[in-house]
């Protein structure tokens, strides 16, 4: 795996690996909730293969700092300062879960800086029915900061209606990636969410569930390098 490197980004220091040729066009990977950059080791090599890949630990995740301050509005505008500390334009932004919902914040707030967007399994902006509730920590040492937890149900119980209002905002060409019924997002959803993206297109690797990059990662690629395939 590559080295983990350092940024400085605002307040807090964010851990961060890459893969691919310097000259390669740039995609930027945002991991789920509880992981860290590694979650995407099954398939950065074939990623590396057409882009300079960089995958974040977001902060209160594995080597990043753990400030206490979390919310999703914090990880999107890390995620912009991140790209803006690597002088990084027009990447193509790809996240799972609460990173994909990081990720479209990201696309709506600066889409400027987003040429392509992938989002699996994304966490629609809408009020989670019925409300979550902040399970009892785990014993023992954990490798997250579980007031990220705390923030994430939150933020699903009470979304910002803005970020629902601004899926319009998106100009990025954009692949929503669900994993079919045995998933705990609700695919319903996933397809409103699309129908809102003006240039988004859904598709369902089904029986995948909420992995969908882990459980099917052939599926996985063959979705989304057909999609950051450059255009005719």
């Amino acid at each position: 795996m590559s080295d983990v490197q350092k940024v400085q980004v605002g307040a807090v220091q964010l851990a961060y690996r890459v893969w691919g040729e310097e000259e390669a066009p740039p995609a930027v990977l945002l991991h789920c909730l509880g992981e860290d950059g590694e979650d995407w080791r099954g398939v950065v090599g074939r990623l590396a293969g057409t882009h300079r890949v960089f995958a974040l630990d977001q902060r209160g995740h594995g080597r990043s700092d753990w400030p206490g301050d979390y919310g999703v509005a914090q990880w999107r505008d890390d995620v912009i300062g991140f790209l803006q500390a690597l002088g990084l334009e027009r990447v193509a932004l790809i996240g799972h879960s609460l990173g994909a919902l990081a990720a479209l914040l990201v696309a709506a707030e600066r889409p400027e800086l987003v040429s392509q967007l992938v989002l699996e399994e994304v966490p629609p902006p809408l009020p989670a029915d019925p409300p979550q509730e902040v399970p009892e920590p785990p014993r023992g040492p954990q490798p997250f900061d579980w007031q990220a937890k705390v923030a994430v149900v939150a933020d699903r119980n009470a979304p910002d209606p803005v970020w629902w209002e601004a899926l319009g905002k998106i100009t990025a060409p954009t692949l929503v990636i669900g994993g079919g019924e045995t998933s705990h997002i609700p695919q319903g959803h996933l397809g409103e969410l699309a129908e809102r993206i003006p240039d988004a297109r859904l598709v369902t690797v089904e029986g995948a569930g909420h992995l969908v990059h882990e459980e099917r990662p052939g599926e996985f690629l063959a979705a989304v390098n057909s999609f950051l395939a450059p255009r005719p």
